[in-house]
C-alpha cells in the first residue's frame, strides 16, 4: 500500500486563505514590535495561546524557526530578522493595494503614528494637523509628543517631524523649512550691567543651555558681513525644554538662544531683550522623517504632502506675527 503523499510546507502555506497568511504575517510583525507575546495579544484584543499558535502556523508554513524564545527573553533569528523585514514591505504593499482598490487616494483611511516635538506639536503644527484631519476624515491621527529622537520600530511611528540636523542615515528626510533663533535676556539680569556690544562679551553672562541644540558655546553669524564668532560659556541651567529655557530666561536665569516663533513675542512685551541682533544663530533645520520601505500608505504621502505645503508658512507666520 502506497504511502499518502503529503504536501510540502510551501505547498500548504500556498493552499491557506490569502486573509489567513496575511494575518498570521501581521501578527509575527506585531510580535517582534511589541517585544513579547502577551504585550501582542493585548494589542490585538485576543489571547496569548491564540498568538503562539498563530506564529507555530508561520514558522512550519515556511520551513523555518523565526523566534529564539526562553522564560526571559526573545529574540529573532536570521531568518526571522530576513522575514520581518520583507513582511513589513508585503504588508506596506498590502495596504497600497487595498486602498488603490478602495479609491483611498481620494479617500485615505488608517492610523498614523506621527512623533512632533513637544513645543512645536503643542502649537504651531496643530493647524496644518486640522487641516490634515478635515481633507481626511477617515483617518485617526495618534499626535505623540518626544523631544528624543523617534524609535520608528519600537514605538510603532509611521513618521516624525524633527528640529535639528538629521544624522540618521537609515531614515528619508525630507526638509520642510528653517526656524530662525536669537539671544535673549531678561532685563533684570542687565540690571547694573552695559549691554553687550559684541559677541565676546556675552560669554560674561550666566547661560542657559538646551544640548540637543547648543550646551557650552554658540556660534553667531554678523547678517551684513558673515563674520562669524563663537561664543564658548558655562551654563548654569542645562533643560531639555523650550518652553522651559523660555521661561527660565524670563526669571533672570540667564541668557538663551531660542527658536524666534517661541520668543519674540516676550521681546516685543519687554519680557525679554533680545541681545545683538545683527549677530545671529544659525536657523535649525525642520525635517519630517520616515522609515525606507518599498511602498508607503495613501495616509503617510498624504501626510508628507500637508506638512510640505504648510511648514513654511508656519514659521514665517509665527515669526512675523510678533
Amino acid at each position: 500500500m502506497s504511502k499518502p503523499i503529503l504536501p510540502s510546507p510551501a505547498a500548504s502555506f500556498s493552499a491557506a486563505g490569502l486573509t489567513d497568511r496575511i494575518e498570521l504575517i501581521q501578527t509575527f510583525v506585531r510580535i517582534v514590535d511589541a517585544g513579547s507575546l502577551s504585550a501582542a495579544a493585548a494589542q490585538l484584543a485576543t489571547t496569548q495561546p491564540t498568538i503562539s499558535r498563530r506564529l507555530q502556523t508561520l514558522e512550519r508554513s515556511l520551513g523555518v524557526r523565526l523566534l529564539q524564545r526562553s522564560t526571559h527573553a526573545m529574540k529573532m533569528t536570521e531568518d526571522g530578522e530576513r522575514c520581518y523585514e520583507r513582511a513589513k514591505e508585503l504588508l506596506a504593499g498590502w495596504d497600497e493595494f487595498e486602498n488603490e482598490l478602495r479609491g483611498a487616494r481620494q479617500h485615505a483611511e488608517g492610523t498614523l503614528r506621527v512623533a512632533v516635538p513637544h513645543a512645536f506639536g503643542q502649537e504651531q503644527l496643530i493647524g496644518p494637523l486640522a487641516q490634515f484631519m478635515r481633507n481626511h476624515p477617515r483617518i485617526t491621527v495618534e499626535w505623540l509628543l518626544h523631544d528624543r529622537a523617534a524609535d520608528f520600530i519600537s514605538q510603532g511611528i509611521d513618521c516624525a517631524i524633527q528640529v535639528g540636523e538629521v544624522a540618521d542615515p537609515s531614515v528619508v528626510a525630507i526638509h520642510l523649512a528653517e526656524v530662525p533663533r536669537m539671544t535673549v535676556v531678561a532685563p533684570t539680569l542687565l540690571q547694573g550691567r552695559a549691554l553687550p556690544q559684541s559677541p565676546a562679551e556675552l560669554a560674561d553672562l550666566p547661560w542657559i543651555a538646551i544640548p540637543a541644540f547648543y550646551r557650552r558655546e554658540v556660534t553667531l553669524t554678523h547678517a551684513h558681513s558673515g563674520e562669524r564668532s563663537q561664543v564658548a560659556f558655562r551654563p548654569q541651567l542645562v533643560t531639555d525644554s523650550l518652553y522651559a529655557l523660555r521661561n527660565a530666561a524670563i526669571a533672570g536665569m540667564g541668557a538663551a538662544v531660542g527658536s524666534s516663533w517661541v520668543l519674540s513675542e516676550d521681546v516685543a512685551a519687554g519680557r525679554l531683550v533680545q541681545l545683538l541682533p545683527e549677530w545671529e544663530p544659525a536657523p535649525l533645520p525642520v525635517s519630517l522623517l520616515y522609515p525606507y520601505a518599498r511602498f508607503y500608505p495613501a495616509r503617510l504621502r498624504h501626510f508628507i504632502d500637508t506638512m510640505k505645503e504648510a511648514m513654511p508658512g508656519v514659521v514665517h507666520k509665527a515669526v512675523g506675527r510678533a
